[in-house]
């Protein structure tokens, strides 16, 4: 099948997509409901659980542009390269979750150890595999529009594994969760043999890119402090949100799945709307419309207490029509920059390695520095002290906000201002 030029049917956009949906089993689990698992469960202190997630984080940061490399060169090879190494990839990582859930150790040091290990497994198979995928679509080019709408059923379906992710493993256990994950991984990678495939491109040894080389466009630089700024701004509230609806809403845990659940279907039910919006305004605006949308919904988290629910159920709802815009608007800016800088078919997976490595520092310093600092300002899971939990709220809510506020402010300094008619707005199809 070759690839589309100005359209994509839906059975080759869900063809494609669907394997975002397992892959997100890989990233609520491990970003929101592992640090929650290991301290309130398990036992570990807070600070251990966020500075050794921060350790595999940053351990798991620096090898992406690698990964990206080898991305790179298995599609130089063969479509099927990429996919068998994919497979491989599926296999480590359901292997490794499986760990993580259910440790074989006992006491302090062994399952901290265990964790990072663990982590550090399934992290470098599921970074892998993503972004491979993420290169395929790349590859399949298009006008905005459509690259926004391939990158929509990818993100579209993770937000759908999100959902699952949430429910399987909050309310009926990592046993449902995992069992679920293995089957939509196999289901999921058997129908990407069926995806439009991307045009393979020879190209002589002297052509391959330098792993530095997307560090050397000021463009890309641009986009990447903008994600950066915002990814921060979202890692933060994730990794924190069990504790904020357990500990200050005093939130069932049927009340909590049903806050994940809300977010990420109104995430996933908003991508239609980002999609007319890219029509009328273009990417980088309507990027900042969904940062403006999350900052004025979310910040007065911060003010609900014990029983709010419903309030904080609504501000789930608002917030993740803004999370529809973060996902499935700055990969497909990305896309359209490599296709500028001649590197589409060839380097994709040199840049979505810079790409990810920034995406895994966001949310390495959101547990690194949240958790531990939580923990030094009086916070412990399970707390009832008033003030402990005052700090909960505030950094829960108001310091993403003001992060937000930032990837807003430089995301029209860095790019719409500076960049009215090149690579940030709207292209003309």
């Amino acid at each position: 099948m070759t690839a589309p030029v100005n359209a994509i049917a839906w059975r080759s956009g869900l063809a494609y997509g669907l394997l975002g949906f397992p892959l997100a089993f890989a990233a609520l689990p491990l970003y929101v409901v592992l640090p929650n698992y290991y301290a309130r469960s398990l036992g570990l202190s807070l600070a251990t659980v966020g500075g050794l997630l921060m350790l595999v984080r940053l351990i798991d940061a620096a090898i992406e542009p690698w990964l990206g490399k080898i991305s790179d060169a298995l599609f130089a090879r063969s479509v099927s390269a990429v996919l068998w190494v994919g497979a491989i990839s599926a296999l480590v990582q359901w292997f490794g979750m499986a760990g993580l859930f259910f440790p074989a150790v006992d006491g302090q040091t062994p399952l901290a150890a265990w964790m990072v290990l663990g982590l550090l497994l399934t992290c470098t198979a599921h970074s892998l595999l993503v972004i491979s995928h993420q290169a395929w679509g790349v590859r399949l080019g298009g006008d905005d529009v459509l690259r926004s709408r391939i990158v929509a059923w990818r993100e579209g379906l993770g937000l759908a594994g999100v959902i699952a992710a949430s429910a399987l493993t909050v309310v009926w256990g990592p046993q449902a969760m995992l069992a679920v994950f293995g089957g939509a991984l196999l289901i999921g990678w058997s129908l990407w043999w069926r995806a439009p495939q991307p045009a393979r491109v020879q190209l002589p040894p002297s052509a391959t890119a330098s792993l530095w080389e997307p560090l050397k466009q000021p463009a890309f630089r641009k986009l990447l402090a903008v994600f950066i700024c915002n990814g921060i701004a979202s890692a933060i509230p994730a990794a924190l949100m069990l504790f904020f609806a357990q500990d200050r809403l005093q939130a069932s845990e049927q009340a909590t799945a049903v806050f994940l659940v809300l977010y990420f279907a109104c995430g996933a039910a908003s991508m239609p709307l980002w999609l007319q919006c890219v029509r009328r305004c273009g990417l980088a605006w309507s990027w900042l419309l969904g940062m403006l949308l999350a900052i004025v919904c979310f910040a007065w988290t911060s003010a609900l207490g014990t029983g709010q629910v419903h309030a904080f159920a609504f501000i789930c709802a608002l917030t993740g029509i803004a999370l529809g815009a973060d996902l499935a608007l700055p990969g497909a800016l990305l896309a359209r920059l490599i296709a500028q800088h001649g590197a589409q078919g060839s380097h994709d997976g040199t840049y979505l390695g810079w790409w990810s490595l920034a995406t895994k520092l966001n949310l390495a310093l959101a547990a690194g520095a949240a958790l531990p600092l939580l923990q030094w300002l009086g916070y412990a899971p399970g707390s009832r002290n008033e003030l402990a939990l005052v700090h909960l709220a505030w950094a829960y809510a108001l310091v993403p906000c003001l992060l937000k506020l930032l990837a807003a402010f430089l995301l029209y300094v860095l790019l719409i201002r500076q960049q009215p008619v090149a690579i940030f707005t709207s292209e003309k199809t």
